[in-house]
């Protein structure tokens, strides 16, 4: 039997993401395939270009992590974390979901703290790093 230690592809670090000559151009493709001309995502509801990371659509947090890497304020390390979240596996097809029809919004600071007392409960000390980090970014940002 064959027992899978792995926790979740969903907070992965950048370990598992750019582990492998395969991964890291699976991880650039994403980024690349995404790049959005805006800066900073705009609240379709409001107009507002203020960062509301507690009710943000997939896409927009992309595109957010996406203008902090080109700014050169993240690293890709540091966006591992982010780009974890924007992921949304589709349970029937087990394909990615479409980063641009998903119009659901998401509340990513409890996303990351789930996250967070997930990888506690499994002492997972480095990812539990990468998503405070994550989560303290997304709060200074506000």
């Amino acid at each position: 039997m064959k027992v899978d230690t792995g926790a979740s592809y969903l907070f992965s670090g950048s370990r598992n993401l750019a582990g492998s000559r395969v991964e890291d151009q699976q991880f650039r493709a994403i980024l690349s395939g995404h790049t959005a001309d805006a800066r900073k995502p705009v609240d379709s509801r409001t107009g507002d270009d203020a960062l509301d990371f507690t009710s943000m659509t997939r896409q927009e947090l992309f595109d957010w992590m996406n203008g902090q890497l080109s700014d050169g304020e993240m690293t890709f390390d540091e966006s591992s974390a982010f780009l974890g979240m924007t992921l949304k596996i589709s349970a029937v097809t087990g394909e990615q979901a479409d980063l641009a029809t998903d119009t659901s919004r998401i509340d990513f600071t409890e996303k990351a703290r789930q996250g967070i007392e997930f990888y506690q409960s499994h002492f997972a000390d480095a990812s539990v790093d990468r998503l405070q980090d994550a989560l303290d970014k997304m709060l200074a940002s506000r």
